[in-house]
């Protein structure tokens, strides 16, 4: 009992220095070298545009898609915002797609890698390494050594201890690793929210380019079956030698001509269908459901974010912030090297000949060690510095064009916006006066009052204006996604959120205690 107890007590009086020399410590290690992240502020802009924007969009009456839109300023809130297409076969293809896209679940996997690499750093740096030990061997030495005669000694050492080792990290060196480890970590979050955005924009895009294709197929066959009408009624006037072979073949030409144009369409709508098909992680041979542009409602609201939350309704600047703040941790990691590095370790345990007297008091064995290690010359060390704060000043500089691109991006929406509804009304106007002439041609037709040539030009006018009416229907549907997506996702918040509002031209500040 009396062996045990001293064991105790000589056991504890290490580990109590041990254990306030760490407390210490790590209270000391609380300065950071290298800059402080500040993320940059919004882009301190008036609008999106040069132009000022319509509160309302045009509208071309008794059409589809034809609706007035208005623009309506709205704080950021995420949302499935393809909901307000109100095409329930549209939202089962998304969800699919959000459920089964390899490329989601690569970003979700590289997300989930971020997040495991950091957990480890910190782990291995922010607190102390404790490792255990246990070895037996068996050794002979040899007398010859010692100047003695005779076969030497056998005989077995057995250890048992415990290693404690800790980085004091002074100068902050762990702590700025691990806050780029951390910013690598929202970008992957951003990075697998912009492919969320993505993916979703792109099966509606896809959702809507086969919607027309399928419309036009069947305006094509319906151009045809009328030409093809137009065709008989001039056989039969020929026959009674009312037209000449001339308009009979003028006519035979269109209708082929006509014919022509319905292969690529099928094709297209075909390869938007594969297409469509992986995109929710199918493969192409799927069948995929048959879409109408009469499917899709056109939103009456467009949400357009404010400049002051624009650039955090935007996965791509977010990530792009993200890779900012990473280049700013990693430039206070360079600079920290400059500086003392200090180490400290401890080592308690026992060595004894045999497994049992590894509990005898006498065997404790200890060890206390600090060592600090200080950059005489290194010239590499210097030079490291300052490539990290050269990436830094490229990080910012990739920000701001991201911004720029960004900015670009929402521009180009809007204004798709508003001229695309003009372009509908005034592409329905035509086919409407396009449909009128070849009323009027058809029925002059049959008194003989105009020839082939003058009904193929009236044929080919309507022909030509609805496949045009049913893409600028489909233009406005895509330029609605497009607007969507410039803003982040974001649709119209029933109570606005209250924004985190960033000073005026902050950025990040590579000057503190820089070398």
């Amino acid at each position: 009992m009396h062996d045990l107890a001293c064991w105790r007590d000589r056991f504890s009086a290490p580990m109590l220095k041990l254990g306030t020399l760490l407390s210490l410590t790590m209270l000391t290690g609380c300065a950071a070298v290298g800059p402080d992240f500040v993320a940059p502020a919004a882009p301190d802009i008036p609008g999106y545009t040069a132009q000022a924007m319509p509160k309302s969009t045009k509208a071309t009456n008794g059409i589809k898609q034809g609706e007035a839109q208005s623009l309506k300023q709205a704080s950021f809130n995420q949302g499935d915002w393809w909901k307000a297409f109100n095409s329930p076969e549209l939202n089962k293809l998304i969800e699919q797609g959000m459920a089964a896209s390899p490329t989601l679940a690569a970003a979700e996997a590289n997300l989930e890698q971020a997040r495991q690499t950091y957990a480890a750093q910190s782990g291995s740096t922010e607190l102390p390494q404790v490792n255990g030990k246990l070895s037996g061997q068996k050794q002979k030495t040899n007398n010859s050594g010692f100047g003695q005669e005779g076969s030497g000694h056998v005989f077995g050492l057995y250890n048992a201890g415990v290693t404690v080792s800790y980085n004091l990290d002074l100068f902050g060196a762990n702590r700025r690793a691990l806050e780029a480890l951390a910013a690598q970590t929202d970008y992957q979050k951003y990075q697998l929210d912009a492919a969320r955005l993505t993916l979703a924009g792109n099966i509606a895009v896809q959702a809507m380019m086969q919607a027309m294709l399928n419309d036009q197929i069947a305006t094509t066959r319906s151009i045809i079956s009328n030409q093809e009408e137009q065709l008989k009624l001039i056989r039969s006037r020929f026959d009674l030698g009312a037209a000449t072979q001339s308009d009979v073949l003028t006519l035979q030409t269109q209708l082929d001509q006509t014919r022509a144009t319905l292969p690529p369409l099928i094709l297209k709508r075909d390869q938007s269908n594969h297409l469509l098909a992986t995109l929710v992680g199918q493969p192409p041979s799927t069948a995929m459901p048959v879409f109408s542009l009469n499917d899709f409602t056109l939103p009456a609201e467009l949400p357009v974010v404010v400049p002051s939350q624009w650039v955090a309704s935007r996965p791509d600047i977010q990530a792009s912030t993200a890779l900012l703040h990473q280049a700013s941790a990693q430039y206070g990691v360079a600079v920290s090297n400059l500086y003392p590095q200090i180490n400290l370790s401890a080592t308690l345990g026992s060595q004894g000949l045999t497994p049992a007297s590894l509990f005898d008091a006498n065997s404790i064995i200890w060890s206390l060690i600090a060592g600090l290690t200080q950059p005489i010359f290194n010239a590499g060390l210097e030079s490291g510095a300052k490539a990290a704060k050269a990436a830094l000043s490229a990080a910012a500089a990739n920000y701001q064009q991201t911004v720029l691109n960004g900015l670009r991006n929402t521009a180009d929406a809007l204004r798709a916006t508003a001229i695309d509804a003009g372009t509908l009304n005034a592409q329905a106007a035509a086919e409407g006066s396009a449909q009128a002439s070849l009323d009027l041609t058809q029925q002059q037709m049959k008194l003989g009052a105009v020839n082939a040539q003058q009904l193929l030009t009236a044929q080919q006018q309507v022909a030509q204006t609805r496949l045009l009416t049913l893409a600028a229907r489909s233009q406005r549907l895509t330029d609605t996604v497009a607007l969507y997506q410039a803003m982040g996702g974001g649709i119209p918040a029933t109570a606005p959120n209250q924004p985190q509002t960033l000073s005026q031209n902050q950025t990040a500040k590579p000057e503190k205690n820089t070398p």
